[in-house]
């Protein structure tokens, strides 16, 4: 009987092994993609990041000129050989998006208040580069250097219209989402330049409900699908909340996911997704693929989309992938 039960088990591990084993699978065709989050711009040691923490004022010395979310720094992460860039957007009281990261101007700017309730008008006349420091207050050396570069969304979109962006909300209201959608009827030649959105539930849900064909996530929908795969991958199963959509895969728990990277590959593509891996999740949930021993953990060739804060250092690793 015990023998019986152990060829069992083996057989139904072997079962499980051939549903998901890379050894047998081909890796679909195609080179990593390369999403830069918010352009080329300063980066910060993540070590102790909290969602008030003013990140402007603990940036690692200068290493590029470039501010993030500036049409200067988008062009830069273009040309440095970006497919996508991740830009964020707050809608102001005057309709406007204002393409603009913090919640609030204290930390960045030499403004005050809260971004989405500051008009267009005044977000324009501030210094964006005003706050930055990287030696502990001592030194500010893009202070002056940022006045009136703050741009709108439709100037993005304006200057890049062949190009593509992920649009991030930094909202919970809906609105923003309708927004977005009204822009984009209103100006449907810039429809293809607006790849997908994320962020907020709630106009992050409204923009994807109301643009035909645009893809989104939010947390609770990438908690959903990768939960759920967890739970069915096994035998091979994609469940409805990864399908037609984009699955966000951070890079430290990539492992667990059936069938990594082949399988999973195959699978996700077949269900009309396209992945994107995150650096390693441990707190700041847009952590990117930024150091060289990340980009090398990265299966080779990986036909998906990488998301970096480095693309000046990174794209040349990626780009030498097979």
């Amino acid at each position: 009987m015990l023998r019986k039960i152990l060829m069992f088990l083996g057989g139904c591990g072997l079962l499980v092994w051939s549903f998901n084993s890379s050894l047998i699978a081909e890796m679909p065709e195609g080179k990593a993609r390369i999403i830069a989050h918010r352009g080329v711009h300063q980066i910060f040691s993540p070590e102790g990041v909290e969602n008030d923490t003013c990140t402007a004022t603990r940036i690692l010395p200068p290493e590029n000129p470039y501010l993030e979310n500036t049409i200067d720094s988008m062009r830069a992460a273009f040309e440095a050989g970006a497919d996508v860039v991740e830009l964020d957007v707050h809608l102001t009281p005057d309709g406007t998006f204002a393409v603009f990261h913090d919640w609030t101007l204290d930390c960045r700017t030499d403004g005050k208040g809260v971004t989405e309730q500051t008009p267009m008008t005044v977000l324009k006349g501030l210094d964006i580069g005003y706050g930055y420091t990287a030696d502990g207050g001592k030194t500010f050396p893009f202070r002056g250097k940022g006045k009136g570069l703050m741009p709108t969304l439709e100037e993005v979109l304006a200057a890049f219209p062949d190009k593509k962006f992920i649009v991030n909300f930094k909202s919970r209201r809906a609105e923003e989402g309708e927004a977005l959608a009204a822009l984009l009827e209103a100006q449907p030649q810039w429809r293809s330049a607006v790849w997908a959105v994320y962020g907020g539930g709630e106009p992050t849900d409204a923009a994807t409900a109301r643009i035909d064909g645009l893809p989104g996530f939010t947390g609770a929908s990438a908690k959903s699908c990768l939960l759920g795969y967890l739970a069915t991958g096994w035998i091979g199963y994609v469940p409805q909340s990864c399908r037609d959509t984009i699955v966000p895969v951070p890079q430290n728990y990539a492992w667990l996911l059936w069938g990594w990277p082949n399988r999973f590959m195959q699978r996700m593509q077949q269900a009309g997704s396209e992945v994107i891996v995150f650096g390693p999740y441990g707190g700041d949930g847009t952590a990117g693929v930024d150091w060289p021993d990340e980009v090398a953990e990265l299966p080779s060739p990986f036909p998906g989309y990488v998301w970096t804060n480095r693309i000046l250092s990174t794209a040349p690793l990626l780009r030498a992938q097979p």
